[in-house]
């Protein structure tokens, strides 16, 4: 339904996570991978938000140049909010060991932002999910991180993974969120461009 509403555009999703491809396919639509490397830097003085906001637009500006009328460019990032600080990706096992030992029977929020740029406009929406750990074992969160390897995850875990099945309690939002990519917003919002609104 959507890719026929959208029969006039191409979509490009500038993004590597098979997760997000897998996410956007799945919403029946037609679409390029287009990649380009980044140093995912960011002012310090950002917050919650506005750390994946002006990542997502960030990710976006380096392709501003190359697009064409009829495209549609959606860019995106994810980040852990907990303790009042962001939690990115994890460097090395006991980096990753440390992060889930701090979200363990904890609640933390997953932030994603996502940037829509075409060439007579750019649009940032966010979604805030909060998800609970029960108490995990640290033979649990060894056996995680040795057998999924989760080192291209913010937070160094996948909902979707072993440890999101056996370790949240209680999950308040998008569940597709926290996999990085808030389908729901991204239909709306492709929608409100197929329509001109």
């Amino acid at each position: 339904m959507l890719n026929e509403n959208l029969k006039n555009y191409h979509i490009i999703l500038a993004s590597g996570s098979p997760r997000r491809q897998d996410l956007l396919k799945n919403l029946g639509l037609n679409f390029e991978v287009r990649l380009k490397p980044l140093k995912e830097d960011y002012p310090p003085k950002l917050v919650h938000f506005e750390i994946s906001n002006y990542l997502a637009q960030l990710k976006a500006f380096s392709f501003k140049e190359e697009l064409k009328p009829n495209d549609i460019l959606i860019t995106s990032d994810t980040i852990v909010w907990h303790n009042n600080k962001a939690v990115g990706k994890p460097t090395s096992e006991d980096d990753a060991f440390n992060i889930l030992k701090s979200l363990s029977n904890a609640t933390h929020e997953v932030i994603t932002s996502v940037c829509f740029t075409t060439t007579d406009f750019e649009k940032t929406l966010h979604s805030i999910t909060k998800v609970t750990f029960k108490s995990l074992l640290d033979d649990e969160i060894r056996y995680y991180i040795k057998n999924f390897k989760p080192f291209d995850k913010a937070g160094a875990y996948g909902i979707q993974d072993w440890i999101g099945q056996i370790g949240v309690t209680k999950i308040e939002g998008s569940y597709f969120n926290v996999m990085g990519f808030p389908v729901h917003l991204v239909y709306k919002t492709l929608n409100s461009i197929a329509e001109g609104i």
